[in-house]
């Protein structure tokens, strides 16, 4: 294994029973580097997961993971207290020997978790059932924290799903135009401003106390969902560093937004670009199973609005980036950014054309 750490001395910090026998590289992840680690113990092996957590991208560790240690806490007591299996149905944290949540080296920071036996995450979705039980993760996810008081977190990125202030740092590049870029996308900008009525959408309603203040995941990719080898039932979330105060409506819109695109991301084409309706039903039917009573009637309402919101703001920032010199989002190709917001734009256009069907999926 190629690291630039003693990962020996590192476990050594770490409350794991038995005694080290590997440590490789392990998964796709490219924000933390992540390793399995093998522990022989008296009646067989235990595997956990070390991580070395980005403290460029997340720069303040400590509220990184206060916000990791409660979540983490309060999803293993809801999941005892209905019976279920907490090494399997969310993520474990080890404390160091000093009882912290993770240790610093005087570099690097730590962090090690209770491996997921039985489970696989996949980088893409193999089939609609791994759409639907992705769903159905993410619902239990935020069904397990319905009790819990999501102002006790950090904004660890703040303003990240804040969309009027999206809005205003858009407007902000389109003034300062520092790349000489406004002019050739004059269309794209007339189309933000024309729809600027969907920034407010979901913060006005948290704060208007509408809908409630919840503890939102961020990044509901299906790679972040552990799915059972045997019978391929989405079992846990994975991946906490963006935990954060919001809406659940923010965690259902990005799915949707990601998951029910015909075409990649980025594609050129926007001929191959459309939004599927039948993947979105797949993915409420599957979500609402599992939150059940951990959503109130005006976030379900709200879910619908939350899938156009969220692609609005993408959309948005991959313009804003585009205005700005690409410094953000990597790009690989001239106009990447542009390609990305034109797809986003193109999703938002089908998604109103159909949307009383989508509310009424939602009732």
């Amino acid at each position: 294994m190629e690291t630039q750490f003693d990962y020996i001395n590192i476990l050594s910090k770490f409350s794991l029973a038995g005694e080290l026998q590997s440590c490789v590289r392990y998964g796709e992840g490219h924000i933390n580097d992540t390793f399995k680690v093998t522990m022989r113990e008296e009646g067989g092996e235990r595997r956990y997961i070390l991580q070395r957590i980005n403290h460029n991208l997340f720069q303040d560790v400590a509220k990184l993971m206060h916000n990791i240690e409660l979540v983490t806490s309060f999803c293993r007591e809801s999941v005892i207290k209905r019976g279920g299996d907490p090494l399997r149905e969310c993520l474990t944290l080890i404390r160091t020997k000093d009882g912290a949540p993770y240790y610093f080296d005087g570099t690097n920071y730590f962090r090690v978790y209770v491996f997921i036996e039985g489970a696989t995450s996949y980088q893409s979705v193999r089939s609609e059932r791994d759409f639907y039980e992705s769903a159905v993760a993410f619902g239990n996810f935020a069904n397990l924290l319905s009790g819990f008081d999501a102002s006790q977190l950090y904004e660890v990125l703040p303003d990240f799903h804040n969309t009027k202030v999206r809005y205003r740092n858009f407007l902000a590049a389109v003034e300062k135009d520092v790349c000489g870029r406004a002019k050739e996308v004059e269309r794209e900008i007339a189309w933000v401003k024309a729809h600027q009525g969907l920034s407010g959408q979901i913060v006005d309603k948290i704060a208007s106390g509408e809908i409630p203040l919840r503890v939102t995941h961020n990044d509901t990719k299906l790679n972040n969902v552990m799915l059972d080898d045997a019978t391929g039932k989405g079992i846990a979330v994975i991946d906490l560093d963006t935990v954060m105060p919001g809406s659940l409506c923010y965690d259902f819109g990005d799915s949707i937004r990601f998951g029910c695109n015909t075409a990649a991301e980025d594609e050129p084409d926007l001929e191959k670009v459309h939004f599927d309706l039948g993947l979105y039903k797949v993915y409420l039917e599957g979500y609402l199973s599992a939150v059940g009573e951990g959503i109130t009637e005006a976030e379900k309402k709200a879910l619908p609005l939350g899938a156009v919101m969220m692609t609005y703001e993408c959309g948005m920032r991959f313009l804003t980036d585009y205005l700005e010199g690409d410094t953000y989002f990597k790009t690989h190709r001239e106009r990447h950014n542009l390609d990305r917001a034109h797809t986003q734009f193109k999703l938002v256009d089908e998604m109103l054309s159909c949307f009383p069907r989508m509310e009424e999926a939602a009732r």
